[in-house]
C-alpha cells in the first residue's frame, strides 16, 4: 500500500509580506500514522524539488514530540528537499493521495492540472483521496470523467471561514475555501474553531485543521484495512 503526500511549493502569503508553506503537524502527524501502519510514502509537489515549511507552524509545534522526531529525521529532510513533481507521478502506483495544509496550497494547488488529474485518476481507480485543513483545496477543482465536481454531494471539511477570520488571514487568501467548496456542491461540515473534525465520505477523507491531522490519517488507514 502506498500513499502520495502532496506539499506546496508556495512560500509567499499573498501580499501580506509574510512567509507561508506547508504546516508542520499536518505532515508530521499523518506521516507518523502512515509509517507506523506500514505504508510506503512518497512526497510530491507541483514543481518538485524543495518545499517550504510555514514558519508559524514550526514555532507553534517545534516542541511537539512527533514533529521533533519528524524534523530530526535526515532521510525525511532529504525527501522534503527533493520532492517528485506531480507531472512525473504515475497514479497507478498509489492507493492514497493526501494533501497537506498550510496557506501555501491555496496559491499553487487549485489550478494545477497535474494535481487535479492525479486526484481524479486515483479516485476513479478505487483509491482514497484525502486532505487536511487548506489541503482540501487539492480536491476543490477536481472534475470526474462525467464532468461533475469530485466534492459534489460529499461530506467535506477544511479550514473554515470562521477559522480564517480568527487568524486574520482571510484578506490574504485568493478566495474563501469553505465558500468555494460549497459552491462546488460539497456538504460542508464545520466544527467549532480549531477542534478535531474528520469527515469520511466514501473514499474521500478530509480534516478541518491541525487538530484533525492525526484523525484524518487514522481514518484513511481504517479504510485501507477494510479493503
Amino acid at each position: 500500500m502506498a500513499v502520495l503526500i502532496v506539499l506546496t511549493n508556495w512560500s509567499e502569503l499573498g501580499n501580506s509580506g509574510k512567509k507561508t508553506g506547508w504546516y508542520l503537524p499536518e505532515v508530521a502527524h499523518p506521516y507518523h500514522v502512515f509509517k507506523n501502519s506500514g505504508l510506503s510514502i512518497t512526497f510530491a509537489s507541483p514543481n518538485g524539488g524543495s518545499t517550504p515549511m510555514d514558519p508559524s507552524g514550526y514555532e507553534a509545534f517545534k516542541e511537539d514530540p512527533i514533529c521533533k522526531e519528524f524534523l530530526e529525521d535526515q532521510s525525511i529532510s532529504e525527501q522534503l528537499n527533493s520532492t517528485v513533481s506531480l507531472n512525473d507521478v504515475n497514479s497507478a502506483l498509489y492507493n492514497v493521495i493526501f494533501y497537506v495544509g498550510g496557506h501555501g496550497p491555496m496559491f499553487d494547488i487549485p489550478d494545477c492540472e497535474a494535481s487535479n488529474s492525479l486526484v481524479a485518476k486515483i479516485y476513479e481507480s478505487g483509491g482514497i483521496v484525502s486532505a487536511v485543513c487548506h489541503g482540501t483545496v487539492g480536491l476543490l477543482n477536481v472534475k470526474l470523467s462525467d464532468g461533475s465536481y469530485l466534492v459534489n454531494g460529499h461530506n467535506i471539511t477544511s479550514f473554515t471561514n470562521e477559522e480564517e477570520y480568527a487568524v486574520n488571514l482571510m484578506e490574504a487568501m485568493p478566495f474563501a475555501l469553505q465558500t468555494k467548496l460549497e459552491d462546488h456542491g460539497a456538504n460542508f461540515h464545520a466544527a467549532p474553531v480549531f477542534t478535531n473534525n474528520v469527515q469520511v465520505s466514501g473514499r474521500i477523507v478530509t480534516g478541518q485543521n491541525p487538530a484533525s491531522a492525526t484523525g484524518t490519517a487514522e481514518a484513511i488507514v481504517k479504510i485501507l484495512n477494510e479493503k
